[in-house]
């Protein structure tokens, strides 16, 4: 694999410090000027304050209209917002066991560390606070939202000191977003990092949440979260269940857990679509930064010229956009 395609460095307890300096300085070489003289970048909207009003195109958000201009011209105006001078991020960290895996250069859960890295360096300049809440199913950590360098640095060392979850240990993305929602917070970008496996019931909380804040969702995917090679026989394991099943990996099987995967993420897709999220896919095997930097260069290409209805995702696909 080359440099370009490998993904972030190994978070492990007698290497942390080396990793995470790797880490900081990797995201800030390949991010630094991506948004210079601009406020928004992973943001989905440009922000809560009233800006001007312009016709409604199909895909904008109806929660925008504004009635008096549309009453007035007899045409459906939405009102564009601008800016905020600052901005509060929480960021929801799933790091439940089925994060503990990893088939390539990395875990799951390194990725996810990474994620959060990449969020931190593109929202806190300018007065902007981040926080954090952790949760790996056995606990859940929050950090409070704070401003500076320091704090960045000591939020992202925290959630790579983590400790996992037990084997067996069953997480909640749902019990986690809800608990993001209360207190209530000010309005501002909430992002929820993790591979969606399993049910969708974080679909409910997670659109209650989008009532009051911009939503950012980054799946966390492996390879083997969407296919299976034909290896003869294998254990495979459930971690947070801690069940295991030997299976026989025939044509047949690998076709059929292909399929079933790609139902999943076709599911996954429009929960989060009905949810109202922007929607990044950052994979094991692939280069994490450069679908960070894709993903927020088109957003902030699409905002600077007032189109809510082209989004784009990692990789050029299309994404979820408000």
């Amino acid at each position: 694999m080359s440099k370009a395609n490998q993904g972030p460095p190994s978070l492990r307890d007698g290497k942390l410090e080396a990793a995470l300096r790797t880490l900081e300085l990797t995201v800030r070489r390949r991010l630094d000027g991506l948004l210079q003289g601009n406020h928004i970048g992973l943001v989905p909207g440009p922000g809560s304050e009233p800006g001007d009003a312009r016709p409604y195109q199909p895909g904008d958000d109806v929660r925008r209209m504004d009635w008096a201009i549309t009453a007035r011209t007899t045409e459906p105006h939405i009102r564009q917002t601008d800016a905020d001078r600052e901005l509060e991020t929480w960021v929801v960290v799933d790091l439940s066991a089925s994060l503990d895996f990893g088939s390539t250069v990395c875990e799951k859960r390194d990725l996810a560390i990474a994620a959060v890295a990449a969020v931190v360096h593109l929202t806190r300049g300018g007065g902007n606070r981040i926080g954090a809440l952790v949760s790996t199913g056995d606990k859940t950590i929050r950090i409070p939202a704070r401003g500076g360098l320091a704090h960045a640095r000591g939020l992202i060392r925290k959630i790579a000191q983590t400790p996992r979850a037990p084997e067996g240990t069953r997480g909640s993305l749902a019990q986690a977003v809800e608990q993001l929602r209360r207190p209530p917070r000010r309005r501002g970008l909430a992002v929820v990092i993790s591979d969606f496996l399993g049910e969708t019931d974080w679909e409910r909380p997670l659109r209650a949440l989008s009532a009051r804040h911009d939503l950012l969702a980054v799946e966390i995917l492996d390879p083997r979260d969407l296919e299976l090679p034909e290896v003869g026989t294998v254990v495979l394991a459930d971690p947070e269940t801690g069940r295991q099943r030997e299976v026989d990996t025939t044509p047949l099987l690998c076709r059929e857990y292909a399929a079933a995967s790609a139902q999943h993420r076709e599911r996954v897709a429009t929960a989060l679509r009905r949810c109202g999220a922007a929607h990044l896919t950052l994979r094991t095997d692939g280069d994490w930064i450069a679908d960070v930097v894709r993903f927020a260069v088109a957003r902030k290409r699409q905002w600077s010229d007032g189109s809510q209805t082209r989004p784009v995702s990692s990789g050029g696909r299309p994404a979820v956009v408000r």
